[in-house]
């Protein structure tokens, strides 16, 4: 298999500020394939009719960093382990004898 080249996004320049980012604006438009009158979060867009979805790119303004996140819990904190699956149960059914 061959490793695809992604450019990198460290050389664009991010500001290392730790003010808050203003909240978000929200914003109104028509469904691109069904219509429906929709809202978003700063010109992106999810539509709960069709299922459409606008390419995050699209928006007015760039999206915060995780380090930016104000619920992002601290360093060195882990995520909770998962409970595995519930598993399917075996059939009650007696097994038939000879």
């Amino acid at each position: 298999m061959t490793r695809r080249h992604h450019p990198s996004h460290l050389s664009e320049e991010r500001p290392e500020s730790t003010a808050p980012l203003p909240p978000p604006e929200l914003t109104e438009a028509e469904c691109r394939r069904c219509g429906t009158y929709i809202a978003g979060l700063d010109g992106r867009y999810a539509c709960g009719v069709c299922g459409w979805v606008n390419d995050h790119s699209e928006g007015h303004r760039r999206l915060p960093r995780a380090d930016e996140d104000p619920d992002r819990p601290p360093k060195g904190r882990r995520r909770p382990k998962q409970l595995p699956s519930s598993l399917p149960e075996p059939d009650a059914a007696p097994e038939a004898g000879p």
